[in-house]
């Protein structure tokens, strides 16, 4: 039988059906690999299915016998592309089935950091509300503000047409492509990031978009303005997004992804105006056993001689 190997867990009814299919191997206790239990897993299967949590390098993949890389997530940033194609290695991803999740996940991290909802809940938590008050936790407006969006892919669109048509907000839109539609004005990110209250990243990541959130391009934006970063942790330079919240310069943030994940940068931390999530941008049930289902039918493509729909190298 076909060897399939996973990283990670699955949801039960995607591992359940992967077991009937091939002979599977399994991560027992759920947690992160090293890279050489990554690599001792790549050389053992024909088929390698690794998550986000996973750097995938040169080395991993040295004496992979594996000869499809069905990655459990769309994006790709953490595999060697250029290695697995060197080694002739099929890559694949599970893009679509996890843009609303993601999309709505990035409205409520929105919502949570110009509304304060984070600082409001440790309040009552902590025991520490003493009652309502005019001036108490002011925030600031979603509806009707300047959103702008940085990675205008299937993420990038859904998000903003949510606030557009949700929330009548006006979206700039920054895409390496170009590409716009009736939700997004097309800008430049310099633009966006001038222009806009608040701010969300939908771009890959990866070593092309490491730190492209960095600390020239965090002073650019307006004072007071909101970052979310549903994306990938890299793309905002942690030390200097820090300096910028407790400068007050930006008023709140909202992040779902970190730069060492599942390391925090500790001044994250210890800011009120920061709103933390531990990667929740497609923690659905539906999302993640879809994901699971747009793998395996990748790799039944992929045995059948096919070229599986989700090909990306």
């Amino acid at each position: 039988m076909t060897r399939v190997a996973l990283t990670r867990r699955w949801p039960r009814a995607c591992e359940a059906q992967a077991r009937q299919l091939y002979e599977l191997a399994a991560s027992v206790d759920d947690q992160a690999m090293s890279p050489g239990q990554l690599a001792t897993l790549a050389a053992g299967c024909d088929v390698f299915c690794p998550t986000v949590t996973d750097l995938i390098d040169r080395s991993v993949l040295a004496n992979a016998q594996c000869k499809l890389i069905a990655n459990y997530g769309a994006g790709v940033g953490h595999i060697d592309l250029d290695a697995a194609r060197e080694l002739g290695i099929v890559v694949t991803n599970t893009p679509d089935v996890l843009t609303d999740a993601t999309a709505d996940l990035a409205l409520m991290l929105i919502l949570m950091a110009c509304r304060r909802a984070s600082e409001g809940e440790r309040e009552l938590r902590e025991g520490r509300w003493a009652g309502w008050r005019p001036t108490h936790l002011m925030g600031q407006h979603v509806t009707g503000q300047t959103l702008g969006i940085v990675g205008y892919g299937r993420i990038g669109a859904a998000v903003a047409q949510r606030a557009r048509q949700g929330f009548g907000m006006s979206v700039l839109a920054n895409s390496r492509t170009g590409r716009s539609d009736d939700n997004a004005s097309v800008a430049s990110l310099s633009d966006v990031l001038q222009r806009s209250d608040i701010i969300s990243i939908h771009c890959p990541g990866g070593a092309v978009n490491r730190h492209l959130i960095g600390r020239k391009e965090l002073a650019s934006m307006k004072q007071g303005a909101v970052l979310v970063n549903t994306a990938r942790g890299e793309v905002v330079d942690e030390a200097a997004l820090v300096d910028a919240l407790a400068s007050g310069h930006l008023a709140a943030v909202g992040l779902d992804v970190y730069e060492n994940e599942p390391t925090l940068h500790p001044g994250l931390l210890s800011q009120p105006g920061a709103v933390l999530l531990p990667h929740l941008g497609s923690a659905t049930r539906q999302t993640r056993r879809a994901m699971g289902m747009r793998v395996l039918a990748n790799i039944a493509e992929f045995l059948a001689g096919k070229t599986p729909a989700d090909r990306v190298v």
